[in-house]
């Protein structure tokens, strides 16, 4: 498991590291340098502190010191007249001024300069100079490195308390019940912690919201599931009741009906519960014009036995993308509601157009409608129009999940759904992608 304690204190160590080397690089090249300044200087000091008299003063009467420097003295004729250090590999000529020398035993630095009668020549190992440095960058930078492990000790410290406050946000998510929803504190929390903290509460907020919804829905379910099933049990006591064949097939047929009223509020609790608006759906470009075709054509029987008339007025080619078999069940719903409502004799009118580059649904029926004041409320979950509206068909069984399932399947894909008044005064839907 990676820890970002160590990946902190590995990265921090290893630029602190970086950061020294970087360092005793600048300070040795610094020290080089001010050591060839004073390296330098000293050679030319030496040499103007040679006597302008014949050679033989010039013998023992001067000390070059103990920094390796080796003298050689020529005559104005060329020849060489003294050697300090014979087996030095110099070469055996002098250049007034400075210059570098590359030899078998490393890089010498020269001076030579003309005193009194003679020519001296001053040469000194480059590695004397590069030494000197290194000690010098080696003193600055050991205290540094000597307290490295100090420094890990005080990273770790630093990053572990710095992290407390994760520690302290995981304890208070460990310890929590399953059912305790409320938000978590973010009082006294860093800077870089709060936005965690923030969406965690987001999470907490909409599981609770889910969870809310859920139990409404399972209580809302429990509810409308207890008639038909009693009514079903009620019925299939007058089915073992009955004397005769013509009063048990009278209670047989009841007995269907109710089964088939219960299948299809279970079969509708369970559309409504896998289009609810946070679920998640597989989108594709569909074709609008032939779902919208398919869902009509599998309509027409039903509006036929309803003496309906149902038909498509206008079917414009147009593309959408979302879940074929959800929009389906959008559809069929509102045409099955449309087709139920209308009474016989009406129609029903089913048109898809562009408009502004948007495909438009509308179905409109010629059935009662429903009242401004209650628009909103019939896309809730169990609602239906109460029996004081102005209703042509009252006798129309259902369990108000038709339009809820509807809006459920809008929101998922980002439609608007509108519900005005028809031309023939019924009721106009607009689906508008």
């Amino acid at each position: 498991m990676r820890s970002i304690r160590r990946q902190l204190l590995f990265w921090l160590l290893a630029i602190v590291l970086a950061g020294v080397g970087i360092a005793g690089w600048l300070i040795y090249r610094q020290a080089l340098a001010e050591a060839n300044e004073l390296f330098d200087y000293q050679l030319q000091e030496i040499a103007a502190a040679l006597p302008a008299e014949p050679f033989s003063q010039v013998l023992g009467s001067q000390d070059t010191g103990d920094e390796g420097i080796v003298l050689q003295i020529w005559n104005r004729n060329g020849m060489l007249m003294y050697y300090s250090h014979p087996r030095a590999p110099l070469a055996p000529r002098a250049e007034l001024g400075f210059t570098t020398e590359h030899t078998d035993r490393g890089d010498w630095r020269v001076y030579g300069a003309i005193v009194g009668d003679n020519v001296v020549q001053l040469a000194q190992p480059v590695s004397v100079r590069n030494r000197l440095a290194a000690n010098v960058a080696l003193r600055t930078l050991w205290p540094l490195i000597v307290l490295l492990p100090l420094l890990g000790l005080a990273v770790w410290i630093v990053v572990g308390r710095g992290l407390k406050p994760l520690r302290r946000v995981t304890d208070a998510l460990d310890t929590r019940h399953p059912e305790a929803l409320d938000p978590l504190p973010d009082r006294r929390l860093p800077q870089e912690v709060q936005p965690l903290v923030h969406a965690l509460n987001g999470l907490l907020e909409r599981l609770a919201t889910a969870l809310h919804t859920q139990r409404a829905f399972v209580a809302d379910a429990a509810h409308e599931l207890r008639t038909p099933l009693a009514a079903l049990q009620i019925q299939s006591q007058l089915v073992a009741r009955a004397r005769d064949d013509s009063s048990r097939q009278e209670a047989l047929d009841d007995l269907q009906a109710g089964v088939t009223r219960a299948t299809r509020l279970a079969e509708q609790l369970l559309a409504l519960a896998r289009a609810e608006p946070d679920g998640r759906v597989s989108t594709t470009a569909l074709d609008l014009h032939a779902l919208l075709d398919e869902c009509v054509v599998a309509c027409v029987p039903l509006a036929q036995q309803r003496n309906v008339d149902l038909g498509i007025d206008t079917n414009e080619p147009a593309t959408v993308t979302g879940d074929a078999e959800a929009l389906r069940v959008m559809f069929n719903n509102l045409l099955d509601n449309a087709t139920k409502y209308t009474p016989a004799g009406g129609r029903v009118d089913v048109s898809l157009k562009v408009e502004g580059g948007r495909p438009v649904v509308r179905i409109a029926d010629a059935g009662p409608g429903i009242p401004v004041e209650e628009r909103e409320r019939v896309f809730d979950r169990f609602y239906r129009v109460g029996a004081g509206a102005n209703r042509v068909r009252t006798d129309v069984a259902g369990s108000g999940l038709g339009l809820a399932i509807v809006k459920r399947i809008a929101l998922q894909h980002e439609v608007q759904l509108t519900l005005g008044e028809s031309a023939a005064g019924g009721l106009l839907v607009t689906v508008r992608f």
